[in-house]
């Protein structure tokens, strides 16, 4: 009997690509069929068949707070009863920009867009215009949206330009932009040694979530900040993923240094489609339409997304939430290892904040080369088997989880449990 998961699927991939609006919901990377959801609260959503699941992608980060959470859902609920856009400002936009800057120290000034790909892409924009350079600086493994300059991969050797990972973009664009490995800070020592008056800017993620969790070392980024600090590079922070997820200021504030500019997304839109990316005024300045970098956005600063986001703010800065979360999720990974180890299944598994690592490995990954040596079938099988015993994790091996507030112990311990059964039938 075709299941209706099964038939939604069918049915999809007759009028989208791959019947899916987003790769990695395609279920391509571990097989089978992926799930359509129908509704979501708390810890859980549910599936077109009916089926809860225990969810650890949480919207891929902004569900910090649970889903639905009935504070979020009272704001959004208010906003769209006054109108769902007007192409205008409103009031509720300083408000943001006010309380993320209030929040994050670095930000003296930022402008809110709709996603982390259009933030990302806006602040090389604007560190490329405010320099007067071209090239840029990113890391294999992390990723900062679909722009062309950063669908970029690693050259045939250490110190060259990279090569488009996708096609449509132009090796003209690609030529601009320098892929280094990640958490090699001689790399970064060599390239700015060699070519630093040209560097626009270096961008990377602090706590790498897309290729698996992959948390940056001090050396690496103390390494950048001054050599971007020397040769007046741009030094921008991809927190689309880390901002508001492994500490109230973000991952800037847990390892202390101060990007020049920031980029944000996820969290702050409370689950609807808010993104951001701000920096010091004195960049800023060259943005549209005080200087001659452009950028526009139709919905920028939506009023029912800025809502939602604001409320989510306002939850996260409850007293004890951030020690709590943390706990929660390294008694996740904690009870995870434990399992896996009783079970003989070569595996660990780390944490920052309110994300998390799993690893079919016997040591935590520090490099995107160790990362992907890691057993991806052996996480294929593990996927699945959770997946049947209603946890929902990131359907790919190198995707960071995450946790919410609403995971309280009984939700871990039911976690814990189903991996327990599900390590032993992979072992």
């Amino acid at each position: 009997m075709t299941s209706k998961n099964e038939s939604l699927f069918a049915r999809a991939q007759r009028s989208t690509p791959g019947g899916v609006n987003s790769p990695v919901r395609a279920f391509r990377s571990v097989g089978g069929t992926p799930r359509f959801i129908t509704r979501a609260e708390g810890p859980y959503f549910w599936d077109a068949d009916g089926k809860r699941y225990i969810d650890y992608i949480g919207s891929w980060g902004p569900a910090i707070v649970g889903h639905a959470h009935p504070e979020v859902v009272k704001a959004v609920q208010a906003a769209a009863a006054l109108g769902l856009s007007f192409g205008a400002p409103t009031e509720g936009e300083i408000v943001m920009a006010e309380e993320i800057c209030r929040l994050i120290p670095s930000l003296e000034q930022v402008r809110l867009v709709s996603s982390g790909t259009e933030a990302a892409m806006s602040a090389l924009r604007l560190s490329r215009g405010a320099t007067g350079r071209d090239k840029i600086i990113k890391f294999e493994g992390c990723y900062h949206g679909h722009a062309d300059s950063l669908l970029v991969k690693a050259g045939s050797g250490m110190l060259t330009f990279g090569n488009p990972t996708s096609a449509g973009v132009p090796e003209d664009f690609a030529k601009h932009t320098l892929v280094l490995d990640y958490n090699e800070p001689q790399q970064l020592e060599d390239v700015f040694r060699n070519m630093g008056e040209q560097i626009a800017c270096v961008i990377v993620e602090p706590v790498a979530g897309n290729m698996n969790l992959l948390p940056a070392t001090p050396e690496f980024l103390q390494t950048m900040r001054r050599l971007c600090t020397k040769h007046g590079a741009v030094l921008i922070f991809d927190e689309v993923m880390s901002g508001f997820r492994v500490a109230l200021g973000g991952a800037q504030s847990l390892y202390g240094i101060t990007p020049d500019m920031t980029v944000l997304g996820k969290v702050i839109g409370g689950g609807l489609p808010v993104a951001a990316f701000g920096g010091r005024a004195d960049l800023m300045k060259f943005l549209a339409p005080l200087g001659p970098v452009y950028q526009a956005g139709t919905l920028s600063g939506n009023p029912v997304a800025v809502a939602a986001g604001l409320s989510t703010l306002k939850l996260i800065q409850e007293e004890g939430f951030y020690a709590s979360l943390a706990k929660q999720t390294a008694r996740l990974v904690q009870g995870l290892s434990a399992a896996a180890k009783d079970c003989g299944v070569a595996f660990c598994a780390n944490s920052v904040g309110g994300m998390f690592g799993l690893y079919f490995a016997k040591d935590i990954p520090a490099s995107h080369s160790e990362m992907m040596a890691c057993d991806k079938s052996r996480f294929n099988a593990f996927f699945h088997a959770m997946l049947d015993a209603g946890v929902y994790l990131a359907p790919s091996a190198f995707e960071a989880g995450f946790v919410s507030s609403q995971h309280d112990d009984a939700i871990i311990d039911m976690t814990i449990e189903a991996a327990r059964k599900s390590f032993a039938a992979i072992a």
